[in-house]
């Protein structure tokens, strides 16, 4: 996958979920992420029919794609292929990335979910492009197995990976410093948007809120961090 793709992979990773609780639409959502400033969203389609689900993510990738975005597939790399989307997330017990189809693979970028110190150091000789990271903190967006991981396992995380690291699981914006403190290179987040009265607003203000934290993260720490 070209490494630029895989760079901007960083700051607010926000889920476009399809879960008909939240009161916006993915659409709306898709729109709102966007425009408040989000380099990289996921499509998350655990409700839509495989045809309405092509013609939503090719939709969605068109959008990502004016916007100078990313748009990531959850779990399905033939869709994320079908769709132009620029790449596909799977989750720890997904299809492994080692069995997606070469070609398919080198066309996107393959992020995979991990839950301890052990999956992570797993991945670091796997065929991927990033490594998620969580949950860091109680999330009700999402059933996990998983307690919550928390800062001072997170940050062991990202020393050990050898991809940008994803934090995800619970993160908002009281919380999204210690995030960025402990060196995530991006923030997935779910309800902290979808939920919002104001996906817009909610987006941008996390996207502020994580470049003003990862630059003072950086200012603090001797070492840079990506």
């Amino acid at each position: 996958m070209n490494s630029k793709h895989v760079q901007r992979v960083r700051g607010i990773y926000p889920l476009a979920d399809d879960d008909p609780r939240w009161p916006h639409d993915v659409r709306a959502q898709v729109e709102a992420m966007l425009e408040g400033g989000a380099s990289v969203i996921q499509l998350r389609l655990k409700h839509t029919d495989d045809g309405e689900a092509l013609e939503l993510a090719a939709w969605a990738a068109g959008r990502a794609t004016e916007a100078g975005a990313l748009l990531i597939i959850n779990d399905r790399f033939d869709l994320a292929d079908l769709s132009g989307a620029h790449g596909v997330h799977l989750g720890h017990d997904d299809l492994p990335p080692e069995r997606v189809p070469k070609s398919i693979r080198e066309k996107l970028i393959v992020g995979l979910s991990t839950h301890t110190l052990e999956q992570v150091e797993a991945s670091r000789t796997r065929p991927i492009d990033y490594v998620a990271f969580g949950p860091v903190f109680g999330t009700r967006s999402k059933d996990s197995e998983y307690a919550a991981r928390g800062l001072a396992l997170l940050s062991e995380a990202v020393t050990l990976a050898v991809h940008p690291l994803v934090a995800i699981g619970g993160i908002d914006a009281q919380n999204l410093a210690g995030v960025c403190e402990a060196g995530a290179s991006a923030a997935a987040l779910i309800s902290a948007i979808t939920a919002a009265e104001d996906p817009f607003q909610a987006t941008r203000y996390l996207v502020e809120g994580f470049e003003s934290a990862h630059s003072k993260a950086r200012k603090e720490s001797p070492q840079e961090r990506t």
